[in-house]
């Protein structure tokens, strides 16, 4: 397609997803809220990811391609966007993207600090901060523990400060849990984030009942196993119970049994696609499956792998 059709269509769609909000509020007070434990404060359960699909550099038109999937987000309602230092240009690309859509009101901030050098942490933030364009952070994490000795009582200091509103940790892939468990055990933290989906279900054993018990709010990434679950699924047909849930898709099932885990604040799937952040946050707007139907929707996810 011509880079100036290619070009004229973004700038439709931006324009439609601008209409769309103002028209479709109904829509973003239906989606499925949840309550951040430790203040109480509502966030949509539904929210945006950032690794690898921001991390476009200084593309024009693959900057305007985001922009109309944070476009579509905000339309539908959602709220969090996760990123880090690590995702490369992501966060540059975000704040491009929310410059472009005015700053939604309804935007929640998630960054993190990343770095081994621990006098350096404090700048780090301050350098996301100015690349998002945002007042302030709503949220800081630790990624991947990394230097977490230094860096949460930093974290702790700022919150306290008014410089940020919530602190946590993250991991992914299953790595490092047993340290972990003995942070959330240990620490005041607002946010945790890990992965959990129907086939990474180690969390279900120790951090899911723990963060329940702790009040820490969860982040569940890698919903999607970077897409590689919805891939390898792809060429099965959806079972029958996902007609009793309303998902019509592989992606929407496996948001939903996330979902219905009570121990699950936000699930933060990323795309590239305004079709796919849409069908995403529907995941979010129907009824969730009893611990019955999530048993089951674990073993035929893992009959067709």
């Amino acid at each position: 397609m011509p880079l100036t059709t290619r070009r004229a269509l973004l700038r439709g769609a931006l324009t439609a997803a601008a209409v769309h909000a103002s028209s479709t509020d109904a829509l973003g007070s239906t989606l499925l809220t949840r309550q951040i434990p430790s203040t109480g404060e509502p966030v949509p359960a539904v929210g945006l990811g950032s690794w690898i699909t921001f991390n476009v550099g200084d593309d024009p038109l693959l900057r305007e391609e985001c922009t109309a999937v944070m476009a579509a987000f905000f339309a539908d309602g959602g709220a969090m966007i996760d990123s880090s230092p690590m995702y490369g240009s992501s966060q540059a690309v975000i704040g491009h993207g929310l410059a472009r859509l005015g700053y939604p009101a309804g935007l929640f901030s998630a960054e993190k600090v990343w770095t081994g050098a621990a006098a350096d942490g404090p700048a780090q933030v301050e350098r996301s901060r100015r690349l998002w364009g945002v007042p302030r952070l709503d949220l800081v994490q630790v990624h991947n523990l990394l230097a977490w000795e230094a860096h949460l009582p930093r974290l702790f200091e700022m919150k306290a400060a008014g410089r940020l509103r919530y602190v946590g940790i993250t991991t992914s892939e299953g790595r490092r849990h047993d340290l972990f468990e003995r942070i959330m055990r240990e620490q005041p933290l607002d946010f945790v984030q890990f992965t959990y989906n129907p086939v990474d279900r180690e969390a279900e054993d120790r951090l899911l009942p723990l963060a329940r018990d702790r009040g820490q709010a969860v982040i569940v990434n890698r919903p999607f196993q970077q897409g590689a679950l919805t891939r390898r699924l792809q060429p099965h047909p959806l079972p029958g119970w996902a007609g009793e849930l309303g998902a019509a898709t592989w992606a929407q099932a496996i948001l939903r049994f996330i979902l219905a885990h009570p121990a699950v604040t936000v699930v933060i799937p990323a795309t590239s696609r305004a079709d796919h952040v849409r069908e995403n946050l529907a995941a979010a707007t129907r009824s969730l499956p009893d611990e019955a139907l999530r048993r089951r929707i674990a073993a035929d996810v893992a009959a067709r792998l």
